[in-house]
């Protein structure tokens, strides 16, 4: 079945109204995007939004609806909503397309990540045979793609790991495929638990790989404990990294924005020290350095080495 897709422009202060009327009707997903066409990221229910104006997109099981929709807009605005469009978007196996469009990667000197299918570049070095199913992670995304740098200049050799907000598995089996003793995979969704389980077995790492749902049993402390997530869940999430990080091991957290890293570094306090950030197309990777106590209660201890 094909979609509909409609959009428009619209006054900021309006968004949460006319949210609300979309809400209750047939739309299926809505989605805000500044001037220039990106994205809002991490918005809070009940947020303002970030610009004067933004242009909304809802996306529609069919045409049936647009009728009503567009005479509701019309009387919740007292005219025609600007920059009116409306578009057919073809449906497409979603979680499949990424293998139409994805090369193999290569991250360091020695790392590879190749979409399952397609022959490795080069045999002979460490290669993720990698499926992101229905879950985040496939090593396109700069934040990701920091991470697996980052993972194969370091070469985790018998070191323990843990892969918060696991997604694909992708950075839990690239540090099995490089020599790490155990990982362990957290996330909230079942999916990704599933995407994370395939991929190990696909690369051979299964026995070495525990997966966990985020509000199970929690995993022990670790040399390594990853989380590519987003700038806010990281912040909420910094007591627990903190815990699962042993003195003396190393956090890796991306998924940041350049204006977040202050935020971030802040909320994590003085327990950790970290590296000046590494930085790609306007993500962040912050690494950092469990120091010797136990929780993240003194903001004014963070630090980052010299520049």
């Amino acid at each position: 079945m094909d979609w509909t897709q409609i959009a428009f422009d619209l006054e900021a202060d309006a968004c949460p109204r006319v949210e609300s009327m979309l809400g209750r009707s047939d739309v299926l997903a809505i989605t805000y995007l500044d001037p220039g066409g990106r994205p809002v990221l991490e918005p809070e229910a009940g947020d303002p939004v970030l610009w004067p104006q933004v242009r909304i997109v809802a996306l529609l099981e069919g045409p049936a609806a647009i009728g009503p929709i567009w005479a509701q807009l019309c009387a919740h605005l007292g005219r025609e909503p600007p920059g009116w469009s409306v578009e057919t978007v073809e449906d497409r196996p979603w979680e499949r397309v990424w293998l139409d469009e994805c090369v193999p990667l290569r991250f360091g000197d020695w790392l590879w990540v190749v979409p399952a299918g397609l022959e490795a570049p080069v045999p002979e070095a460490v290669n993720v045979r990698l499926d992101p199913g229905l879950a985040f992670g496939s090593g396109t995304h700069p934040s990701t793609a920091l991470c697996l740098e980052w993972l194969a200049e370091f070469r985790p050799c018998g070191r323990s790991i843990v892969d918060y907000g696991c997604g694909s598995g992708i950075l839990a089996v690239a540090a099995l495929c490089l020599g790490a003793r155990i990982a362990y995979g957290v996330d909230t969704d079942a999916q990704a638990l599933l995407a994370s389980r395939d991929n190990a077995e696909r690369n051979g790492v299964s026995s070495r790989l525990r997966l966990l749902a985020a509000d199970g049993a929690a995993p022990p402390a670790v040399d390594l404990v990853m989380a590519n997530i987003l700038a806010r869940i990281l912040c909420s999430l910094a007591s627990e990294l903190a815990r699962l990080t042993r003195p003396g091991g190393t956090l890796v957290l991306a998924g940041i924005l350049q204006d977040q890293v202050d935020t971030v570094a802040e909320a994590f306090g003085g327990a950790f020290r970290f590296e000046s950030p590494r930085i790609r197309d306007g993500w962040v990777c912050l690494i950092g350095r469990r120091q010797g106590g136990l929780g993240c209660e003194s903001p004014s201890g963070v630090g980052f080495d010299a520049l």
